[in-house]
């Protein structure tokens, strides 16, 4: 085993020792993040792991869902671990862990409430690196068609013949 690899391995018994460590949202290692149950862990290629625990959690709070788990927002922001799009998040997170400063606390991670959080994100709403996630959160969030029944949205309804025929026009309130 490599140093590399060794500074990797990380055991079940160690990640769940750092899970519960002061109730973590995400449990960040050595180039993965991970759910603090250990349910489910994404591996980072080019973003730093705390950047990715970061931008999930960004993208948690700007399209907050209690019922979606935080799995469905790391995979609706992984496309941003690639080397053309980790110079812009690596600044835009380091930018949101500066107005987090701003506002009294230590990082946007650190900062507990999501009211907080909501108000640190307004103050970089108009930035493009917000623009550019919030943008992207729309089709990589809402178009994970594990997420459509929890929303109520049934699929495409071309191949059942349309919605005509299917209960649209069922309205017994008319």
């Amino acid at each position: 085993m490599t140093d590399q690899q060794a500074v990797r391995a990380l055991t079940r018994r160690q990640l769940l020792a750092r899970a519960s460590a002061a109730g973590a949202t995400l449990v960040v290692g050595a180039g993965f993040v991970a759910a603090p149950d250990a349910a489910w862990a994404l591996e980072t290629a080019v973003l730093k792991p705390e950047t990715f625990a970061t931008l999930v959690q960004m993208a948690r709070d700007i399209y907050p869902h209690d019922r979606v788990g935080t799995e469905y927002y790391a995979v609706a922001v992984k496309g941003y671990d690639t080397a053309e799009a980790a110079p812009m998040v690596e600044a835009g997170i380091a930018a949101l862990d500066a107005a987090a400063r701003r506002h009294g606390f230590g990082s946007y991670m650190g900062t507990g409430w999501e009211s907080d959080r909501a108000a640190i994100l307004r103050g970089i709403e108009d930035s493009p690196f917000f623009q550019t996630v919030r943008g992207g959160l729309v089709t990589g969030l809402y178009n994970q068609k594990a997420l459509w029944p929890l929303f109520g949205y049934e699929g495409e309804s071309y191949s059942k013949g349309g919605y005509l025929h299917r209960g649209f026009d069922d309205i017994a309130w008319l």
